[in-house]
């Protein structure tokens, strides 16, 4: 069997953290398992989180009215887009699972790890008009959110205060995740971590050691809906 390719990308600033502890006990199961693990360590790496026409080496095609998507789309073909994004491309292509590891800020992932999806996922390389969701350019990669909360789960429940859980990952898993086509697995969320006692943040990555243990093997249950339920897909 082929080795398995794992990319974690890590967004927390602090070596002490539990999201810390959590991309460790990854790094160390999965490489037990004989996966090359690679670490992208935003913060470590002041990856850039503004998309800009810095992102491109050379002249735009329309300084007047610079537009991203294109002008990156186009930089893509000629190989033009800047080095950190390239380097970024290339581990996510190389990759079979991709774990994105993070505390969640303001119902989302925190600005670092949003301008990695900005940048990285270019037209053309992450989708095309014609290649999204179910015939996504990533469909044959697995992909999930790991992450840590600031308030219980029972926030989170479809009665709490905060919402469902499922609403608010609605924008990352199915318009990022599954428009790109990868697979996407359940999300690993660690509830308030820095509440629990220290038993029971122990307990939480006990549990995230036994589940990594076989998340190469599990299967995707998205999309909730399918492509094909979805007439406007139809007309592109």
């Amino acid at each position: 069997l082929a080795e398995k390719k794992v990319l974690i990308v890590y967004a927390h600033q602090s070596a002490g953290s539990f999201s810390a502890a959590a991309k460790e006990a990854a790094v160390e199961v999965l490489k037990s398992k004989d996966c090359s693990v690679e670490v992208s360590d935003l913060y470590a790496m002041k990856f850039k989180a503004t998309a800009t026409a810095e992102d491109i080496t050379g002249e735009v095609k329309n300084s007047e009215h610079f537009r991203y998507a294109e002008e990156t789309k186009l930089a893509w073909d000629e190989g033009r887009l800047s080095a950190d994004i390239t380097e970024e491309q290339r581990k996510l292509q190389e990759a079979d699972l991709v774990i994105f590891q993070f505390p969640m800020y303001w119902f989302t992932v925190p600005a670092i790890l949003k301008g990695w999806f900005d940048r990285v996922l270019t037209l053309g390389f992450a989708y095309t008009k014609e290649k999204r969701y179910s015939n996504g350019i990533f469909k044959k990669t697995k992909a999930l959110l790991s992450f840590t909360t600031g308030s219980p789960e029972t926030m989170f429940s479809p009665t709490g205060i905060n919402g469902d859980m499922n609403v608010t990952l609605w924008p990352l898993q199915n318009g990022i995740l599954h428009y790109c086509g990868f697979q996407v697995l359940a999300p690993q969320i660690f509830w308030a971590p820095a509440d629990a006692a220290p038993e029971g943040r122990s307990a939480m990555l006990a549990a995230w050691n036994t589940r990594l243990q076989g998340l190469l093997d599990e299967n995707s249950t998205w999309p909730l809906i399918t492509g094909e339920e979805l007439p406007m897909l139809k007309e592109v």
